[in-house]
């Protein structure tokens, strides 16, 4: 009996219609992968909760903590390309099986950390862990979903890992009062445990090799398939990478450097927001944890809306060019408009106020970016986005230093100009550079 014919056995035909009811096992897939991003942003943000108690304990100036961060940043920008290429030749399912594995131990050793250096170097580590995540999980979701989802599902993914990060102040305080800071990397590195043994079980690289998915679904999944999608999807297990043509794509390095924006910006979110609230405008630890997570909440949602609209637009226009660019340039100037006053205004509920605007627009950039990293993959999507995300959180990498060095000096409004800067030039690379609709594989 043939793949096919297997599948269709197991789905059952509907009553008195002779068709296939179409199975939905591509949003479980979504939902595995949602759960995935919400783990990597709470343990890659969890130190940011920690990081005013870490100071303390170690004696830490500004400048180190932000050397700390950027740690991660760093291995985190090296290990893309590798990450992505490990998805690409041994599979989705068994490399974040291992990754999430790796990390969640990393996490874990946070807890132990003695000093300055023994916390870069742990925390050197966990970025390589991480690294490779994002890139293997879009080419897990390549397979799974047709063009004009791919943005949701996107978007849906970094919602989650958004969710979670506006998540961490509120949990992480209580669990730091409860328990101390070396906690919260203990109780967090357990979930990235959990989910690893998930994914191996419930998951499969592609849908034609899962029971639970039928004729119908993979009819939808496959229903707007160009000639050369379709020829990736029958490419070997074990695919050669065009290297060359890749890395010599201006597509693919306009596509990176616009994503620096994204990650220089971000970081701050991730990382300086709650020591900014509370040293530059003195507010309290637990006050902290409720403001810090408000604007969190709305990336969230904003990553979710980014995806909904681009989806949206390409379904309405089949224009898959404007459908990726437009919501991408309203991100980016959106951004940075709000950034400004964000470091002007002296009062700490206006600040959440524009900080909130801020990054509810930024997130808009996450689902047609990485969708844009599959559109233009030619098959090689953990490859593709594994390069886009290593340029972006390399250069983003940047930031965490620039604004613990500022800072220490009492410059604490000259960062968000520069970030708003950041932000304009990447909605020019947008606007004029990159072609959503022309593959990295094309001379």
């Amino acid at each position: 009996m043939g793949m096919a014919d297997t599948i269709e056995s197991k789905a059952g035909i509907v009553a008195g219609t002779g068709a296939l009811e179409r199975s939905r096992y591509r949003w479980v897939v979504c939902f595995l992968i949602c759960l995935m991003s919400l783990i990597i942003f709470m343990d890659r943000t969890n130190i940011s909760i920690a990081a005013p108690a870490i100071i303390k304990e170690f004696g830490l100036s500004k400048t180190e903590m932000g050397l700390v961060f950027s740690a991660f940043a760093w291995a985190y920008a090296l290990g893309n390309i590798p990450g992505g290429w490990l998805g690409d030749r041994y599979g989705p399912r068994l490399m974040l099986t291992l990754m999430v594995l790796f990390w969640s131990i990393m996490t874990m050793a946070t807890a132990h950390a003695v000093g300055f250096v023994s916390l870069v170097a742990i925390r050197f580590v966990f970025g390589l862990g991480e690294a490779g995540a994002w890139p293997t999980a879009t080419r897990g979701m390549q397979h799974w979903y047709p063009k004009s989802e791919r943005g949701f599902v996107n978007g849906a993914t970094h919602s989650a890992a958004l969710l979670a990060t506006s998540v961490v102040p509120l949990v992480g305080v209580a669990i730091m009062d409860a328990f101390g800071w070396r906690s919260i990397f203990h109780i967090f590195g357990v979930f990235g445990i959990v989910w690893a043994v998930a994914w191996w079980f419930l998951y499969r690289d592609r849908p034609e090799r899962h029971g639970r998915v039928n004729e119908a679904e993979l009819a939808h999944i496959h229903h707007d398939a160009t000639p050369e999608t379709a020829a990736a999807s029958a490419v070997p297990a074990v695919p050669a990478v065009p290297w060359a043509k890749i890395l010599t794509s201006r597509n693919m390095w306009c596509l990176a450097a616009s994503y620096i924006a994204f990650n220089y910006t971000s970081y701050f979110f991730y990382y300086w927001m709650p020591t900014y609230l509370i040293e530059h405008h003195h507010i309290s630890l637990k006050a902290m944890g409720v403001m810090a997570s408000l604007p969190l909440a709305a990336g969230a949602i904003g990553s979710l809306m980014g995806g909904v609209l681009t989806d949206t637009v390409y379904r309405r226009t089949k224009n898959l060019k404007w459908s990726r660019r437009a919501v991408c340039i309203m991100a980016m100037l959106g951004a940075a408009v709000f950034m400004i006053p964000a470091g002007l205004s002296d009062q700490p509920a206006v600040v959440v106020l524009f900080l909130a605007l801020s990054i509810f627009f930024l997130t808009f950039v996450l689902a047609p970016a990485w969708a844009v990293a599959m559109d233009i993959s030619g098959g090689f999507s953990g490859t593709v986005s594994g390069v886009m995300n290593m340029v972006g959180q390399g250069g983003g990498s940047l930031s965490p230093i620039v604004f613990g060095a500022l800072a220490q000096n009492g410059y604490w409004i000259a960062p968000f100009y520069i970030t708003s800067g950041v932000l304009v030039a990447a909605a020019i690379i947008w606007a004029f550079l990159i072609d959503p609709e022309r593959s990295v594989l094309e001379r």
